[in-house]
């Protein structure tokens, strides 16, 4: 097999730690009618033999996607890159449409959780929270206008990316995007 062949077939999960498994699992189950597909707890971790207990949690978050979170409670308690702004480090889920969007909006505030957005991002809507273990948490939604925006943004992304590598500065190419929502428009 050569180097043009392969090819990856999709994420197979994504995993995080988490604070506490339970709490965890009954966040996402509640707040994003995840399902609880699996749990793994061993002494020892597979890849490196370490010895280390250890929680394993994987949920469904549709599609053949599955987020997964360990809990460690053996090691120092979880921080964050000091240097990393919060909205950085995010996982991104896509809901159907803003209907749906403004749905767990609306569910998510009701139990309790401070919700940011929606956020007009031009090609998608969002929303943003935070889960139990402090790790940000985006909804977003395509805009009905979504493909021929996508389309636009293909054209330049290569001239973009280049512009940026020289300068660290930001190209101006698709400055449209978020216009509207930076009043702009």
């Amino acid at each position: 097999m050569n180097a043009q062949t392969l090819k990856l077939d999709q994420i197979h999960h994504v995993a995080y730690r988490c604070k506490d498994a339970k709490e965890t699992v009954e966040f996402y189950t509640k707040m994003l009618n995840m399902d609880f597909v699996l749990a793994i707890a061993e002494d020892h971790v597979p890849s490196t033999h370490e010895p280390d207990p250890y929680m394993h949690l994987f949920l469904d978050a549709g599609n053949g996607n599955v987020l997964a979170f360990f809990e460690l409670p053996t090691k120092p308690e979880m921080g964050r890159d000091p240097n990393t702004p919060k909205w950085v480090q995010h996982i991104a889920f896509k809901v159907k449409d803003r209907e749906t969007l403004i749905g767990f909006k609306e569910h998510l505030e009701a139990n309790g959780v401070d919700v940011l957005g929606v956020t007009d991002h031009s090609i998608f809507h969002s929303i943003y929270f935070f889960d139990p273990n402090g790790h940000r948490v985006e909804l977003a939604c395509p805009d009905p206008k979504e493909e021929e925006m996508i389309k636009r943004l293909d054209a330049v992304k290569w001239d973009m990316l280049e512009e940026w590598s020289r300068t660290k500065k930001a190209p101006q190419h698709a400055d449209w995007l978020h216009a509207k929502e930076l009043g702009k428009k």
